[in-house]
């Protein structure tokens, strides 16, 4: 995603525009035909994908169970305030911002800064590793506090040292004062040699600030190499908690690293035994990423999860032979060299990763790497080549960005002299990509982030180097209109690939198919109003499954609200699961008597020829059978503050009794989470198929009737 993505809000657009909308002057009854002898192309499971990669702590918190801040030491350890920033090499402060914006807790000494000095001679991992000087029956350690325990509960882990065999080190779990607040265990002597020690606690007491202490008395020193502390259920290091919730939206893929941190990100940093691998820091966010979760746990979450994998390679500062040998890692026999290196490390069975991401976002100014898409072409051709030899099975998918998205970013105004690029002009990234790599590509991966409440006037032009928040004007728009907005970004790629068909004749010869990999409306609420939003961008993608094989909402984890104890589905996670389990997958022909309006801005930026949605406006309908072909399933979506009426008839079938689910709440704000029960599903049984129906204000039903 862009670098700026969470950086640009309504209080930076240039202008706020009112415009007039299509009046009603009543609500209608709307005519909607369903046919279901007319089917198009199975709606895959990987539409209801998921995307994750390390912004801060959005995999270490929210999925992985560690509970300790910079386990392996990335910065000093002084009681001294914190640095203004966390970036750097060594030296580089006692903490700062933290991983991408939340301040790591940090380590403390016990006893004077100077008993702890960070070892840059002997590290265990990374550039340094505390060295505790000893003082005789004076403590001397290190300590984490913050730590959130729950009484009764068990909690598991690490501690690596080495040590002066005259050093008496113990290890104490604390959730009070006293005696009785604390479990301590002893060390059994240690010596110049790294060694893991286990350990194991029972929180007697609840408490958000438990901590954590390392320390001894005695005669020499000793080096903490890295420690660990985890709730004693964790899933293979994942919580599991969170990963229950995330099972059950069963999203069919998830993409993994993606995101911008890819393009500075080496896989090789991310394998073998967790306590060995450096943390490291991230040029994108700023602060660190400890690593833990690299390729390898990666698959064991999706084994947990019960979906797919794909797995993006880095092709910013990345290369084709480093590439090549992560898909040997993952795909490569036992015997191969990389294969020997995934047994090694615990995994003997290849893992069989079909789906391959090379780079994110390569078009993008913001992406380390970023080249001109005259030399890309060569570059993403190096790395199919390379990544096929490994594995000829895999299936690549190329970084794609159609006009609309060299809009909207800028990309296309310093190579072409204007803001929307010709089709197959040097501005053209995927017009590029079409006439130079086409038998490197099996799937084009396109991303898009609509902003709630604004919309790109791609029809200004302002003075100086490109700010997109010049461009950005504030619209006050009916709600309908609010989220059909980033449903249009759906329309647009759709519309230019439809261009790309006629201006490429190869591309007829050898279709190609899209991936919509990365997808968000920034900005929108996580609250029944953004529900709507999203659920039109998924009938939008179910209209396309001739051509849109995958998407990837962005994040996996914006399903939960979590916090260090607890997680519960939230509005966007209830959302995702509703159609998941209730609607078909094979869509079937839906008409209507009330197209869509015309578009009322100028097509271009985030404006299509044809605005998104089915002809029963202001209502979205889209219907399918469900995979066996015993019932018939019909999503319909009434983003209106009002009651909406339709009169249905169904073509091509016999149906019977059914059931109707429907998702609504008291207001566009009621939301679901931890605290949070406002949205409603509730499920109605229907005797029959109905002639006329009545849809709630801002409400989504699915109805699924037997076929006869």
């Amino acid at each position: 995603m862009p670098k700026n993505l969470f950086a640009i809000s309504l209080a930076g657009a240039a202008l706020t525009l009112v415009l007039s909308w299509p009046a009603r002057s009543a609500p209608k009854r709307i005519a909607i035909s369903i046919d279901a002898s007319k089917t198009a192309p199975p709606i895959s499971p990987y539409i209801y994908g998921q995307f994750i990669e390390h912004i801060g702590d959005l995999i270490n918190k929210s999925l992985w169970a560690e509970m300790l801040d910079d386990r392996k030491f990335y910065n000093d350890i002084t009681s001294k305030p914190p640095a203004q920033s966390g970036r750097g090499g060594p030296g580089r402060g006692a903490g700062g911002p933290g991983r991408g914006g939340r301040a790591a807790t940090r380590w403390l000494p016990i006893g004077p800064d100077e008993a702890v000095v960070m070892d840059r001679q002997n590290p265990y991992t990374g550039l340094h590793t505390p060295l505790v000087h000893l003082a005789g029956d004076s403590q001397r350690g290190i300590s984490q506090a913050g730590l959130a325990l729950r009484k009764g509960k068990a909690y598991t882990g690490r501690v690596v040292l080495a040590g002066s065999p005259g050093a008496k080190i113990s290890v104490s779990l604390l959730w009070g004062e006293g005696p009785g607040g604390r479990q301590t265990i002893a060390v059994a002597a240690v010596n110049a040699s790294y060694a893991k020690v286990p350990l194991k606690f029972t929180s007697g007491a609840d408490t958000d600030n438990g901590r954590l202490e390392i320390s001894a008395t005695g005669q020499g020193s000793f080096h903490i190499g890295a420690v660990s502390l985890m709730p004693a259920d964790n899933i293979h290091g994942f919580r599991a908690d969170t990963v229950a919730l995330l099972k059950a939206q069963r999203s069919g893929m998830w993409r993994f690293p993606g995101g911008n941190y890819l393009s500075a990100f080496e896989w090789r940093d991310a394998i073998g035994d967790p306590d060995k691998r450096a943390p490291r820091l991230d040029p994108v966010r700023g602060g660190f990423q400890p690593n833990d979760v690299g390729t390898d746990e990666f698959m064991t979450l999706m084994g947990l999860l019960g979906v797919d994998p794909f797995i993006s390679v880095n092709a910013g500062f990345g290369d084709a032979f480093s590439a090549a040998q992560l898909v040997e890692y993952a795909n490569g026999a036992a015997t191969s060299p990389m294969g020997r290196l995934r047994s090694a490390n615990g995994h003997p069975a290849p893992y069989n990763i079909k789906w391959w991401g090379i780079g994110n976002e390569m078009y993008g100014s913001w992406q380390y790497g970023h080249m001109a898409v005259s030399q890309y072409v060569f570059k993403h051709n190096m790395f199919a080549e390379a990544m096929r030899r490994a594995d000829p099975s895999i299936t690549l998918l190329a970084t794609g960005a159609t006009p609309d998205e060299m809009t909207i970013y800028g990309l296309a105004l310093p190579l072409v002299g204007k803001l929307i690029p010709d089709f197959l002009s040097p501005g053209d990234w995927d017009g590029g990509l079409y006439t130079h790599c086409l038998d490197a590509i099996d799937v084009m991966s396109e991303h898009f982030y609509s902003y709630a409440g604004q919309r790109f006037d791609a029809s200004a032009t302002k003075p100086g180097a490109f700010n997109r928040a010049d461009y950005m004007v504030r619209v006050d728009e009916p709600l309908v209109e609010w989220a059909r907005r980033p449903a249009n970004r759906v329309r647009e790629k759709v519309e230019a690939y439809e261009e790309y068909l006629q201006r490429i004749p190869a591309l007829k010869n050898r279709p190609i198919p899209m991936a919509i990999d990365e997808w968000a409306y920034s900005g929108a609420p996580n609250s029944l109003r953004g529900v709507l939003a999203n659920a039109m961008v998924l009938q939008e993608l179910f209209r396309h499954t001739n051509l849109i094989k995958m998407a990837g909402h962005t994040m996996g984890t914006s399903s939960i609200e979590y916090n260090a104890t607890e997680s519960a589905l939230n509005s966007t996670g209830l959302l995702f699961k509703f159609y998941r389990d209730h609607f078909g997958s094979i869509p079937v022909e839906v008409d209507g008597d009330s197209p869509v309006p015309a578009p009322l801005y100028p097509v271009g930026g985030d404006q299509p020829k044809v605005n998104a949605g089915s002809p029963t406006y202001p209502m979205d309908v889209v219907a399918a059978l469900t995979a066996d072909g015993k019932s018939l399933t019909l999503a319909v979506i009434n983003a209106n503050e009002s009651a909406q009426d339709m009169n249905l008839t169904f073509k091509g079938v016999a149906l019977g009794k059914g059931r109707m689910w429907r998702m609504t709440g008291d207001s566009l704000n009621a939301a679901a989470g931890l605290s949070r029960h406002e949205i409603r599903i509730t499920e109605t049984p229907l005797s029959e198929a109905p002639a006329s129906m009545t849809i709630a204000p801002f409400s989504i039903d699915i109805y699924e009737f037997e076929k006869r």
